[in-house]
């Protein structure tokens, strides 16, 4: 990894930090999962996450693409609900972005963010305001697009995406849901995070954290 590209020891180590982070906060996901949902987000993230780190110990990838698809993989044969098949999605549709790359610069960064947000929006048919995490994903694709044209490094650009989608998070709170399970409450939903928003926002301030600027 330099300043300007990122390589599969990064890949690798988002991914184990976001099975961290999953797993401190697999309780506090799931209570807001309870409160407009299922109820079990956070079991099921932290779920997916701990095959990840097993699949990494037995089967360490060669490239940031190859980790991303692992990662896809795992997300849609271990998680339940939607949360599996639209995060692995999005690692999938990364993945495919990034190709055979052992580095990614700003630009291919930008560009693998946003096919994992279109994988989503094409896989849960859902739009900004709606309460799901599509509301985190898109404005942390639109901060990573205007920090590559400005010619941010792949670190700061992960920086600013996962400050949008924390900010995104926070914005689904005041929202009436319009997709799943949480849809059914009306403005019950409101006063209430969408917990996939949330855990994509600790998903991808993992990414800037493995990446060396963030706190």
């Amino acid at each position: 990894m330099s300043e300007t590209t990122l390589d599969v020891a990064w890949a690798v180590d988002w991914l184990r930090r976001s099975a961290a982070v999953v797993g401190e906060n697999r309780v506090a996901l799931s209570e807001l999962d309870r409160a407009i949902g299922d109820g079990d987000h956070g079991e099921n993230m932290d779920r997916g996450f701990s095959a990840i780190l097993q699949k990494l110990d037995a089967e360490p990838p060669a490239t940031p693409g190859a980790a991303f698809k692992l990662a896809a993989m795992t997300l849609m044969s271990k998680v339940g609900g939607a949360a599996g098949p639209l995060f692995g999605t999005a690692f999938l549709r990364a993945a495919t972005a990034v190709g055979d790359a052992t580095d990614i610069d700003s630009g291919m960064l930008a560009a693998a963010l946003g096919a994992a947000r279109d994988g989503v929006v094409a896989r849960g048919k859902a739009a900004v305001g709606e309460k799901t995490m599509i509301d985190a994903w898109s404005p942390a694709v639109d901060a990573a697009a205007a920090a590559s044209s400005a010619g941010a490094s792949p670190a700061v650009l992960l920086e600013n995406a996962a400050a949008a989608a924390e900010a995104g998070a926070v914005s689904t709170d005041p929202l009436i849901a319009r997709k799943g399970r949480a849809s059914y409450l009306g403005e019950r939903a409101i006063g209430h995070r969408d917990p996939g928003a949330a855990s994509s926002a600790l998903i991808l301030r993992a990414a800037a954290q493995a990446a060396g600027v963030s706190a």
